[in-house]
């Protein structure tokens, strides 16, 4: 066939003699007006139109949610009749606590009533559906929260169990992170008062030797495997398979953490997320409490954190020898870093009892993260009040509001001079000294 004779062409054809020389081009406008047409048929789908393209519905699950929760309750928590069927000691092995602090935290939650009240609050309150069927109730959604921290899984992972699904159990452990922080946070994630201070004094020295200690300072990496490209740069770092968020934390002996700052990207090193931790705001402010101590003869106004290499040599720090030069310095060197080890008992003891922290985190915002650190920590420290550790409400510090009467240039020679003492490098070794001469003298 001559393209260029126009007898040779088929009358009969709908198409125009052009569309011979152009029918690829033809075909790939077809192909894009049928994909065009698609997409606004699905975007009228969602806008709630009616459209003659696909409708994709999703498929309704019965859940037998009050049968779980029957289940779950005779399994675990019984009634004035009968006994449970599992005992105490699985409940604390499943639940990462005792059945009494769980019945506290779940009747906490319920018996919230500061006005406004939060949404995050009600949620977990007993109320009726559209249909007039009885909601999840509390112990079931705290349950799913509690599973969820401790073992790390994904939110439909006890689905077959408690009868949750995955969005609901998402919404469960949100708003649960979120009602731990509201009702404990000021007692169990606070600073330390005098009387506590005094109390880690004698702990310490009785431990280890180390008359003045506050705790061990240290920083965790936690694998962020679902953190968003654009935020690679300032979170990845080549150590890790993931880019991480940083936590700092200052924990005793008994593995209470005193101090807890998260949420600073894993590109950083120890110093970075020194520099802006609140660890040292009220020292700052000259409003954090004086309990001095005496140390080979010597009289120290502020207690310090064993550290390790990386941090500096400040006055509330106090570091090992790289090197030891005689028998008095190996045996610091030995008792320091053995004490240090308080902190890496806490890391990993956190770590074992939530196993959400141990695994990358799927989250995708950062704020949820650190809802569920803190959530972690501070039921970290709750399971340790419950376990016997005395915490005494009625010394709780409270930071005095700063002196305002003094004038600005007061105010900034106060915050000069405080910065001064607490970068002393000649405090930090003459404190490191003496506490070499006071393990020796008392071995």
């Amino acid at each position: 066939m001559d393209p260029n004779n126009l007898n040779d062409f088929d009358t009969t054809n709908t198409y125009d003699h052009y569309d011979a020389f152009f029918q690829p081009d033809y075909d790939r406008y077809m192909r894009d007006y049928e994909s065009y047409q698609h997409y606004m048929s699905l975007c009228e789908q969602e806008a709630g139109g009616s459209s003659s393209g696909p409708i994709r519905r999703r498929r309704y699950i019965y859940r037998e949610r009050e049968e779980a929760e029957e289940r779950l309750i005779d399994d675990y928590f019984g009634d004035d009749e009968y006994e449970p069927k599992y005992p105490e000691e699985t409940f604390r092995r499943r639940y990462r606590m005792s059945s009494t602090l769980f019945n506290k935290i779940v009747n906490d939650i319920l018996s919230y009533d500061v006005q406004p009240i939060p949404e995050y609050f009600t949620y977990f309150s007993s109320r009726l559906d559209a249909t007039g069927r009885k909601s999840i109730g509390p112990i079931l959604k705290c349950t799913s929260a509690i599973r969820q921290l401790a073992y790390g899984t994904a939110p439909d992972a006890f689905d077959e169990y408690l009868q949750i699904a995955e969005r609901t159990s998402r919404e469960c452990l949100d708003n649960f992170t979120k009602c731990i922080h509201v009702l404990y946070n000021h007692k169990f994630l606070r600073r330390p008062s005098a009387t506590d201070i005094e109390k880690t004094y004698k702990l310490h020295e009785e431990k280890h030797g180390l008359p003045g200690m506050l705790g061990s300072i240290d920083c965790m990496h936690w694998d962020w495997k679902n953190c968003p490209k654009s935020l690679h740069g300032q979170f990845k770092r080549r150590d890790h398979k993931y880019p991480t968020l940083m936590l700092e934390a200052v924990a005793d002996q008994r593995l209470w953490i005193w101090h807890a700052y998260f949420g600073v990207p894993g590109a950083n090193n120890d110093l970075n997320v020194l520099y802006g931790s609140p660890l040292f705001d009220d020292e700052i402010a000259d409003i954090a409490p004086e309990c001095p101590f005496i140390v080979n003869g010597h009289t120290y106004r502020k207690g310090y954190y064993l550290a390790d290499g990386i941090y500096p040599e400040w006055s509330t720090f106090v570091k090992t020898f790289s090197v030891t030069r005689d028998a008095k310095t190996f045996k610091f060197k030995t008792v320091q870093e053995a004490a240090r080890k308080d902190i890496e008992r806490a890391f990993g003891v956190l770590q074992g009892r939530w196993g959400i922290i141990r695994q990358p985190a799927r989250a995708m915002q950062i704020n949820n993260l650190k809802r569920i650190m803190y959530c972690c920590i501070i039921l970290h420290n709750m399971i340790l009040e419950n376990e016997g550790f005395e915490v005494n409400l009625n010394h709780m510090f409270v930071s005095p509001e700063p002196n305002m009467v003094r004038s600005w240039v007061e105010r900034c020679d106060l915050h000069v001079r405080k910065a001064k003492e607490l970068r002393d490098r000649k405090t930090h070794i003459d404190l490191r000294q003496d506490l070499v001469e006071h393990l020796w003298n008392n071995q």
